[in-house]
């Protein structure tokens, strides 16, 4: 078994794809997490083409998430498309990071992704809230490469 099936176990994937349901309930907004055993490029050339591949730029408002995890690197990256990228605040993504760095840090891999989805997803729902007839356009699954 790779390292990609023991990162997490299913329960823990359940618990993460929940939360990005919860994330993105009242916002028109988009989050995904993919995971893969490493990369050969650098983690956020890698996570672009992951976002690109996962079609994540076809979002109407342009208000795609990824969290891109590499387990054998140790590497991740939070990767926003330009529409929530331009209303963020300055640091968002790094301080997102940290909080996620933290429980990556203590093995806790699990709660590190929920509180980036979380995270994420609040400030999509303030920028991006639901509106009636907003669909959901992408997955809510965890990816895998």
């Amino acid at each position: 078994m790779s390292k990609v099936e023991d990162f997490l176990t299913a329960q823990e994937e359940q618990e993460i794809i929940d939360a990005i349901r919860d994330a993105e309930k009242n916002t028109s907004g988009e989050i995904r997490i993919h995971i893969e055993r490493d990369t050969e490029l650098d983690a956020f050339d890698r996570a672009m083409e992951v976002f690109h591949f996962l079609k994540m730029d076809n979002t109407k408002q342009q208000n795609g998430v990824l969290i891109y995890v590499a387990v054998d690197a140790k590497t991740f990256v939070i990767y926003g498309d330009q529409g929530i990228n331009n209303v963020v605040p300055p640091n968002f993504w790094d301080s997102t990071k940290d909080v996620m760095l933290s429980h990556f840090k203590a093995n806790n891999f699990k709660q590190g992704l929920i509180e980036g989805v979380l995270k994420a997803g609040q400030q999509l729902e303030k920028h991006f809230p639901w509106v009636h007839g907003d669909i959901n356009e992408l997955p809510n699954e965890i990816s895998k490469g």
